[in-house]
């Protein structure tokens, strides 16, 4: 009798295509479907911000007068305004503007903010006393009036306006790096460093502040949302940038003089709306997982 001997297989390696889509699945693995849309619309709004010609090969500025108030069409795909230019080239080309102002608003409030809740909160005594008052003062003031104030005194343009909502914005984020900085203050394993010979100082940047910035950077994403929302409203009330500034808050402003033409402040309204939506979703799921 002969033995059997197994028949030996080679493994089996999946396919370059196979490959990528299991690479794929699993970096996606976790994430809603709506966050990826909300990553991609936010993704094209940054793109828009910085390479508008890839976009758009029509001019923001110039247009042709026989084709004025022409409703969305192939050719002009928001249609075009009282001088016939195309409302989609004015759009994207005014998204930089919009963008770098939010991101001026964020970076305000999370630097002047974030330095004043964490002074506070990791200090305590007299300077959380004293910082608690200004974080109060400036609670109680409604962000958009302060907003209108600053910009009223500083002059309309839409950096102005980014500074205002900056500004509007220290509060929240001074309120928030406080109570992170206060909860990781009085975690167990902070005092585990003290009693292992760490200092204040080593306290605060190997164990406070890693566990306090997830919560910030949410917080961050948020008011990036927000300051969009704010500036476009600023602009709206002729606070930013006079025409021809293709900024979004001027367009909606101009379009509601034309009750003919509805694409003129429906079309930037949408734009604004889907991109505030989309930055808050990412906000939301950011606060979910961290």
């Amino acid at each position: 009798m002969t033995a059997t001997l197994p028949r030996l297989t080679s493994p089996r390696v999946p396919s370059a295509p196979r490959a990528a889509a299991s690479v794929a699945r699993r970096v996606t693995l976790g994430i809603p479907p709506t966050v990826l849309i909300s990553f991609l619309i936010v993704l094209v709004v940054v793109l828009w911000s910085l390479v508008p010609g890839v976009f758009t090969a029509q001019s923001p500025v110039t247009g042709d007068t026989a084709q004025k108030l022409a409703a969305p069409s192939a050719a002009h795909w928001f249609g075009t305004d009282y001088l016939g230019r195309d409302l989609f080239a004015r759009v994207v080309h005014g998204t930089a503007a919009s963008v770098t102002s939010a991101l001026v608003a964020v970076l305000i409030g999370l630097v002047i903010g974030g330095a004043i809740g964490l002074a506070s909160g990791f200090l305590a005594g007299w300077v959380d006393s004293a910082l608690g008052r200004l974080v109060d003062v400036l609670l109680a003031i409604p962000g958009f009036l302060l907003a209108v104030v600053i910009v009223s005194s500083l002059g309309f343009q839409t950096i102005n306006a980014a500074i205002a909502t900056g500004v509007s914005a220290v509060a929240v984020f001074a309120r928030l790096t406080r109570a992170e900085v206060i909860k990781g203050r009085n975690a167990v394993f902070v005092e585990a460093s003290y009693l292992g010979g760490g200092t204040r100082v080593h306290a605060l940047l190997q164990h406070i502040l890693p566990n306090a910035y997830r919560s910030v950077v949410a917080l961050a994403v948020l008011q990036f949302g927000t300051s969009i929302l704010i500036i476009a409203s600023l602009a709206f009330l002729g606070y930013g940038d006079p025409p021809p500034s293709s900024e979004w808050g001027l367009l909606v402003a101009s379009g509601k003089t034309y009750p003919t033409a509805p694409w003129l402040v429906y079309a930037p309204a949408v734009v604004i709306v889907v991109t505030v939506l989309s930055v808050n979703r990412i906000s939301r799921w950011m606060r979910k997982t961290s």
